[in-house]
């Protein structure tokens, strides 16, 4: 058993596992760190295709190995790249036998990472079975899929459903044939879409490919009629290669792209020689346009609601040639940036005019208006009101050439084999975030920027249009996300895995274990799972109450997805995705945060019920205060949960102890339990005193680890004890709220780091036969000294090392002389509680002191604490029993 906690009674017989005793919090946040960097080379299945708020593989590998792994016999351990073979020994010389046993009980809190060299193992468990009630994109499934797992998935979102749903295949999937589908659909469209993104070579009589095209949205002025374009400055891009110091920006007088120092002073255009500042552009704060020819300033939505959507020009192009590179030119010559020439003005009316024509083709593009919602109607939560922009339907987010090229690719893609078709229709949807005019150019990056990027819809007067098909360079197109969909697809057969080992990040070889040989899905409301008693461990994200709003975001890919899926999977066959059901505040719905609590209390039951009586819940959690964290101990509890153990699973944990209301990510861990027991507060709040003050001096003896970051785990243990008690903890007379004692906790925590002169005397008291080493020992990182405890004559080395206990003989001068000179005015409890005890073993009365000291819940947890330390409960009965307390009088 950990030093943590122990179990509930009841449960004493349940094996504890190694999440509950320990977790390398510094190991994964440190891969965790550099995965989030690199998502794409560390597991390149869960960048096939956009969800949100995804959770990094890393930290649900870690959380798999260290809540499924508990019976050494039902584990087998492989070397990834070694054609599955078992590993038949822990060190390459075959000198140690692999002991998994061994590793498995030398997890605790103070060394969890003997289980973490299994980390870039190819692990595989027996006979277990996991659930995520709310997979969103996947990630806990395709994890302990890893381990050999049977898994289980549910998502109210048919768009999470159908990404889950090809990453669990990919292992399955060839990825041959889904380069030679793509191949074929490039064969039939590519050329089509791509004679569309062509503009004339500025450095010889051919064509260059048009990476991005550059646009402005245009009012007429309503006090003058002159036509304002709604540049906010006319910076174009940063310069590259040679003139990575400059500027590309706009001549507002003739239109050339023209290359400056400085675009925020005063600058010449190098074509017509017209002077301007690039950063005074027609568009000030607050959404109003600039009339540069009277000076008329209004605001943008009012005109737009006056005079209907705004119009639209093209004006500048960033270009990439292959000829140029190919005969050996400069790079600043084969790619850069031009302004429009009267070609690409002919080429897009061309596009236009085949989209307007082209009947058949409509069917491959939505028809759906977009839905009024809290991120698409302005509210609380998004200021962008794109309705007030003139955006009525999903189809106005996108130009009539971007529609036309959408089109096509998916009318060729209906064609091809179901299985690999679903994959090819992800890359399409997945690039769309590239594919609108809600998309911005990143000028400092020189990178186009998804409407995504701030998950909601900010509609932008300045916008970019990616070529869709995609040139040699640049980002977010369809052939892009094929390379992405084909890199994820072969990930899935023969998954690796990344690690670091002195300080660099290694890669093992190819795991024989392919992800999701086993796996089932649902889609719809969790609450409506009937599992009972099934499930080895459920691992999740549960949804946080004020999160992003997935149905309203995930609308956007969802009416593209469904024009092919309609007729091929449930959930696919409404105008958009399930609101009312999801469990998330929605102020647009009335759904409030009262709505929230109880929601997430019902799936918490749900969950109870499917799970094994010995298994096991662990889920991310999106922490902000305590507030929410009574939240969420209280749905636990009340559903048949006890908290076990609490780990920080990112770096913004530090502010933590200071009781700040900061937002950091925690894995909690919880295990079914039948009924609790009743408590008084008094007794439970030294229990968790008690806790938490060993949790912390385990953990800074043993780990490196922020204030923060042991905060958080104290906190876990904390809710343990709390937790076999819940709903029966009185004080005063009254049934406590989780919320209440969550409170308390806090302030117990921040008091337990606040580590002072009795604490380090206690832990003194708690060491066998103390010696001034110790006190120096223990007075390290904490706000007492061993000068401080002298003075107090809590210890003196004038005949060998003593211990000013309550019978020593100068400890006792020293306090009867405070007593006596000031009347208790500044006796610390410590002094109190060794006075009170003093007089009792003398015969001598106590009841007038504790009247006079007014007893408070600090002095009370004090002595329960020497009580405990010494096994003297003196000190606790001389504050609360009237025939102790009046002994002598």
């Amino acid at each position: 058993m950990s030093e943590q906690s122990g179990p509930s009674p009841e449960l004493s017989e349940r094996s504890e596992l190694p999440i509950e005793r320990g977790f390398p919090i510094e190991r994964v946040n440190e891969l965790a760190e550099r995965e989030g960097r690199a998502k794409m080379y560390y597991r390149p299945i869960y960048t096939m295709h956009k969800w949100w708020a995804r959770r990094l593989g890393c930290v649900f590998r870690s959380i798999s190995l260290y809540s499924l792994l508990d019976d050494p016999d039902a584990i087998d351990v492989f070397e990834p790249g070694d054609n599955g073979e078992t590993l038949a020994s822990w060190n390459s010389d075959d000198s140690t036998e692999l002991d998994i046993a061994s590793i498995l009980e030398r997890v605790d809190m103070a060394d969890p990472e003997s289980l973490w060299e299994l980390y870039p193992k190819d692990v595989r468990v027996e006979d277990k079975k996991v659930l995520d009630p709310f997979m969103g994109g996947g990630t806990s499934l395709v994890e302990a899929s890893r381990f050999g797992a049977e898994v289980v998935g549910n998502d109210l979102n048919p768009v999470a459903w159908f990404v889950t749903k090809k990453e669990l295949e990919a292992g399955q999937t060839n990825v041959n044939q889904l380069e030679a589908a793509f191949e074929k659909v490039k064969a039939e469209v590519a050329e089509e879409v791509t004679q569309y993104y062509r503009t004339p070579c500025p450095n010889g009589d051919h064509d260059a490919d048009v990476m991005y095209n550059f646009w402005v949205k245009e009012l007429d002025c309503v006090s003058c009629g002159h036509t304002v374009p709604l540049f906010k400055d006319y910076r174009v891009a940063k310069g590259r290669y040679e003139n990575d110091d400059k500027y590309n920006v706009l001549c507002p007088d003739c239109g050339a792209v023209t290359l400056v120092d400085d675009w925020q002073s005063e600058s010449l255009c190098d074509c017509c020689g017209h002077g301007f500042v690039p950063k005074n552009g027609n568009v000030s704060r607050g959404g109003k346009y600039n009339c540069p020819d009277c000076g008329q300033k209004y605001a943008i939505t009012d005109a737009i609601q006056e005079q209907g959507p705004p119009d639209l020009r093209l004006y500048a192009v960033e270009y990439y040639c292959d000829h140029c590179e190919s005969t050996g030119g400069e790079r600043s010559e084969y790619k850069g940036y031009k302004r429009v020439e009267e070609a690409d003005i002919e080429l897009l009316n061309e596009a236009i005019e085949e989209w307007e024509s082209s009947g058949d083709l409509h069917k491959y593009v939505p028809d759906e208006k977009i839905p009024e919602g809290a991120i698409t109607a302005s509210s609380e939560l998004a200021g962008n009101d794109v309705f007030d922009h003139g955006y009525e339907y999903w189809t106005d987010m996108h130009n009539e050439r971007q529609l036309l090229s959408i089109a096509k690719i998916m009318r060729s893609i209906e064609d091809v084999d179901p299985s690999l078709r679903d994959y090819l229709l992800l890359a399409l949807t997945d690039s769309l975030m590239f594919q609108n005019m809600f998309c911005i150019y990143n000028q400092p990056a020189n990178k186009v920027e998804g409407v995504f990027r701030m998950n909601s819809f900010v509609p932008t007067s300045e916008t970019i249009e990616n070529n869709v098909w995609g040139a040699s360079a640049g980002r977010g197109t369809f052939s892009n996300s094929v390379e992405k969909v084909l890199n994820g697809v072969e990930y899935g057969s023969s998954p690796t895995e990344r690690f670091i080992e002195d300080g660099e990040t290694q890669e093992t070889g190819k795991f024989a274990q392919p992800i999701g040989e086993e796996f089932s899905l649902h889609q719809g409301d969790m609450r409506n799972l009937d599992f009972e008693d099934e499930f080895d461990a459920v691992i999740t994200d549960p949804p946080y109450y004020d999160n992003i709003i997935y149905s309203e975001v995930s609308d956007y890919f969802y009416v593209w997805q469904k024009i092919l899926l309609e007729d091929e999977y449930p959930g696919f066959g409404h105008d958009q995705t399930p609101r009312t059901e999801s469990i998330v505040t929605n102020p647009y719905l009335d759904k409030t945060v009262e709505d929230f609590e109880t929601e997430i209390g019902q799936a918490f039951a749900v969950i109870r019920r499917a799970l094994k009586d010995d298994g096991v819940l662990a889920f991310t959690y999106h922490h902000s205060d305590s507030e929410s964290w009574g939240e969420l101990l209280a749905s636990l509890c009340a559903n048949g949960f006890e908290v076990t153990a609490t780990y920080p699973i990112s770096a913004d944990s530090n502010k933590f102890i200071t009781g700040e209301a900061v937002s950091f990510d925690i894995a909690v861990v919880a295990r079914p339990i039948d009924d609790t027991d009743p408590a008084s507060w008094n007794s439970l709040r030294r229990d968790i005193y008690r806790t938490a003050r060993r949790t912390r001096k385990q953990l800074e003896e043993n780990r490196d680890l922020s204030r923060g970051d042991i905060g958080v785990m104290e906190m876990g243990a904390c809710f343990r004890e709390y937790s076999k008690h819940h709903g029966k903890v009185q004080r005063d007379g009254e049934i406590m709220s989780a919320k209440e004692v969550v409170q308390e906790i806090y302030g117990i925590i921040q008091e337990a780091s606040d580590i002072g002169v009795e604490d380090v005397f206690i832990d003194l008291l708690d060491t066998p036969n103390p010696s001034f080493d110790d006190v120096n020992k223990l007075c390290r990182g904490t706000n007492a000294t061993p000068e401080d405890l002298k003075e107090t004559h809590l210890y003196n080395q004038d005949e060998g090392f003593e211990l000013g206990t309550w019978d020593n003989e100068k400890r006792q001068a020293y306090i009867q002389e405070r007593v006596n000179g000031d009347g208790g005015e500044h006796l610390s409890n410590l002094d109190k509680l060794q006075f009170l005890r003093y007089r009792y073993e003398k015969g001598q009365a106590v009841q007038n002191y504790v009247e006079k000291w007014d007893v408070d819940d600090d002095l009370r947890e004090l002595a329960g604490r020497l009580a405990d330390v010494t096994g003297d409960d003196t000190y606790t009965r001389v504050l609360g029993d009237r025939d102790i307390t009046s002994y002598g009088e």
